[in-house]
């Protein structure tokens, strides 16, 4: 090859790699490099989500007066010193205030038709709404409807309509917010779930909420509650209408004025390791489903109300663990004529000193000194619980360490009071300052009691 020949040759090389190197930076060019927005006191945050591309940080500082929606992907909106109070009406752009009539304070709205509550399109995805105050808001503070892995966390809202809600969203994640309600207040919980899946609330702090602390319902799949402060308020947590695999996880749960936790047909719950205090009338509740509730509640103190854990209607699951003390009865497990229970473990349980006196002009029913009541139940297994100082204080039909018998509350009802409890089995407990340790009226099939250490019964000779 001559100069000529390869000098040709290289200035072809030269300009087809630089074409190539060309085709490769344009076929690699991202999106435009993601931007921070300031939005000042008094100026419109709103329209700085208009002017924002999706991925950008709008910072907002000062107090402002709009109600705010997001239908961007990517936005981060934080609050430093922020505060957004209630307008006097509606942004008419604002599709979820129009929606609930009142302003809300920050909606995360994907593609949702609210009016047959389905999605239509896609979920407005990767939004983070932070540090923000919330007041004087009749609806909710913050509202995330047809969402996928929103953020909303260290917020906080007060007042009448102080509640996140989360909708038709997929990993949504609520941390370390706080709400304070005020009574007498529209029944809202503190923070709503419907219709959601893998949902994460922990860390947050609810207080005087006129309905939950935490609501989970219509169908709502795989939600963790864990971590948070729940205090003064109507109930603690409800999971509700068939929502599955619920996981409630080491919450503080303090002066619920009806019940702390309460389960109403929906299977898989797990009930673990939380601390339950002075519930006004039941700490863990459970009602249905009839069959493959498949209940676990372990590790789990409760103390200071009239029923530590009710259950009724459910079958199937385990009661491993708990402190159950200084309540009225530690546990009930009541089967009604339509309503039968039974199936559970109740296994290596510590239920103590359960001596409070519960009135029947409040409960329906005079009821104190309880350990464990099988009241109708069948197939339960009572096993190596330590129970002792249950003894009554007040009024009541029964009482014992274990009571194993019909329901004697509502005999003559034409719903309960004639099922008799059937193959239960109490074994290997130990018993101490019981009134008495074990009680049983005879009635029944199957049942079994063996190898307890005990000192009295009724009938006699129960003790092993």
């Amino acid at each position: 090859m001559n100069a000529v020949t390869l000098r040709r040759a290289l200035s072809v090389c030269v300009l087809a790699g630089s074409l190539a190197l060309a085709l490769a930076l344009a076929a690699g060019a991202g999106p435009v490099e993601a931007k921070s927005l300031v939005v000042g006191p008094g100026e419109s945050i709103q329209k700085a989500i208009y002017a924002a591309d999706p991925g950008d940080t709008i910072v907002v500082r000062g107090v402002h007066r709009e109600d705010v929606i997001i239908r961007k992907d990517g936005i981060k909106l934080l609050g430093q010193d922020a505060v957004i109070e209630a307008p006097p009406k509606s942004n008419a752009d604002s599709r979820c205030s129009r929606v609930s009539g009142a302003p809300e304070g920050i909606c995360v709205l994907g593609n949702a038709n609210f009016e047959t509550f389905e999605l239509t399109g896609p979920r407005v995805s990767d939004v983070t709404v932070s540090g923000f105050t919330f007041r004087g808001y009749f609806e909710d503070a913050i509202a995330v409807v047809g969402a996928r892995d929103a953020t909303i966390t260290k917020n906080r809202a007060s007042g009448r309509g102080a509640t996140i809600v989360n909708a038709l969203s997929i990993g949504t994640k609520i941390i370390s917010n706080v709400t304070r309600g005020e009574f007498p207040a529209p029944d809202e919980s503190g923070i709503g779930i419907n219709s959601s899946r893998n949902v994460t609330i922990a860390g947050n702090d609810v207080e005087g909420s006129s309905e939950s602390a935490v609501a989970v319902e219509a169908g709502s799949t795989s939600v963790t509650i864990e971590g948070n402060d729940f205090t003064d308020n109507d109930l603690g947590i409800l999971v509700e209408e068939k929502s599955t695999g619920a996981r409630i996880l080491s919450n503080d749960i303090t002066d619920s004025t009806f019940v702390g936790t309460v389960i109403l047909d929906s299977p898989g719950a797990r009930i673990l390791s939380n601390d339950i205090r002075r519930s006004g009338d039941t700490g863990i509740a459970i009602f249905g489903p009839k069959r493959a509730n498949n209940a676990k509640v372990v590790g789990n103190n409760v103390s200071g109300g009239p029923w530590g854990i009710y259950v009724e209607d459910a079958h199937g699951g385990s009661f491993v663990g708990n402190d159950i003390r200084d309540n009225c009865a530690g546990m009930f497990f009541e089967a009604f004529k339509d309503e039968p229970v039974g199936d559970f473990e109740v296994k290596g349980n510590t239920l103590e000193n359960n001596t409070r006196s519960c009135r029947a002009a409040k409960f329906d029913r005079n009821f104190s000194g309880i350990g464990i009541a099988l009241l109708g139940a069948s197939d339960m297994e009572v096993t190596a619980n330590h129970l002792s100082g249950n003894v009554p204080s007040g009024p009541t039909r029964i009482s014992g360490g274990v009571v194993v018998s019909k329901d004697p509350y509502f005999r003559g009802t034409t719903f309960g009071g004639t099922q008799k409890p059937t193959n239960n089995s109490v074994t290997a407990n130990h018993f101490g300052r019981n009134k008495p340790d074990i009680f049983w009226d005879k009635s029944g099939t199957g049942n079994r009691f063996v190898a307890n250490l005990c000192d009295t019964s009724v009938p006699a000779r129960l003790c092993n």
